[in-house]
C-alpha cells in the first residue's frame, strides 16, 4: 500500500511487518476473542491506520511510551514497529490483564521482532515510574484513564487517547475532577472520532 508509506512515511519493511501483524490477527481471532469480529471486515482501516496516525503526536524527545489496556496491541505494537524505524531509541511498555491477550502481543513481539515490554498485569499493581507518553484506545472513560495515570504522569508527560463521540462529555465528566490541557484532533478513521491530547494534568483539590 504505496499511499501508507507516503502518508505515514515509513519504508515497505516496516510495512511489510504491518501487514504480518495484520495477517496475524486474522488467524489468531480464530483462536481468540481479539478484537470485534466485525471490525476485521475493515481490519487494516480500523485497527492499524487508527493507530498509525498517533505516532506524530508521540514527541520526538519521548524516550519512554506506556500503553494502558493493550488487547490485541492497538496502538502501541502498531506504534512500536514504526518507532523500530523512526525513533528506535523510544521503549514501549504495554500492559494488559487478560493472559490470552499478553500470549498473543508476544507473538506479535516476536513476528515484527521488536524490542518491547510486555506485562501482563493490571495498572494498578504497576510501580509507580514516570513516562514521556501514555496511550490507550477504548479501555475506559477520560476519568478513568486519569486515575489511572497520576502515578505515572511528570511535568512533561502527555497522554494520547483516541476518543469517540462522546469526548466532550468524557471531558467535562474528567474536568470535574482533574484540571489539564486538552488538544482536540479529527481522527483519521472516524467521523465521529477524536484524538485527545492531555498535558499538564493535576488533581484538583490536592493530591
Amino acid at each position: 500500500m504505496k499511499n501508507f508509506m507516503e502518508k505515514y512515511n515509513v519504508s515497505r519493511e516496516t510495512f511489510e511487518q504491518l501487514k504480518a501483524y495484520e495477517a496475524s490477527l486474522v488467524e489468531w481471532q480464530n483462536k481468540f476473542n481479539l478484537v470485534s469480529n466485525s471490525s476485521l471486515q475493515d481490519c487494516w482501516n480500523r485497527h492499524f491506520i487508527d493507530s498509525a496516525q498517533l505516532f506524530k503526536f508521540i514527541p520526538s524527545s519521548a524516550k519512554t511510551l506506556l500503553d494502558f489496556g493493550s488487547g490485541a496491541g492497538f496502538p502501541a505494537m502498531v506504534l512500536a514497529v514504526m518507532a523500530k524505524e523512526k525513533t528506535p531509541y523510544l521503549k514501549i511498555s504495554l500492559v494488559e490483564s487478560i493472559a490470552k491477550k499478553t500470549l498473543y502481543l508476544n507473538e506479535v513481539k516476536k513476528i515484527c521482532n521488536l524490542d518491547v515490554e510486555v506485562l501482563n498485569q493490571r495498572i494498578e499493581s504497576l510501580p509507580n515510574k514516570k513516562v514521556d507518553v501514555i496511550t490507550s484506545r477504548a479501555m475506559a472513560s477520560l476519568k478513568e484513564l486519569l486515575n489511572y495515570t497520576q502515578k505515572f504522569f511528570a511535568e512533561n508527560t502527555i497522554c494520547i487517547f483516541p476518543k469517540g463521540k462522546k469526548y466532550l462529555e468524557e471531558i467535562e465528566e474528567a474536568k470535574k475532577q482533574w484540571s489539564f490541557d486538552c488538544e482536540i484532533h479529527d481522527s483519521e478513521t472516524s467521523d465521529e472520532g477524536k484524538i485527545l491530547i492531555i498535558k499538564n494534568l493535576q488533581k484538583k483539590g490536592g493530591k
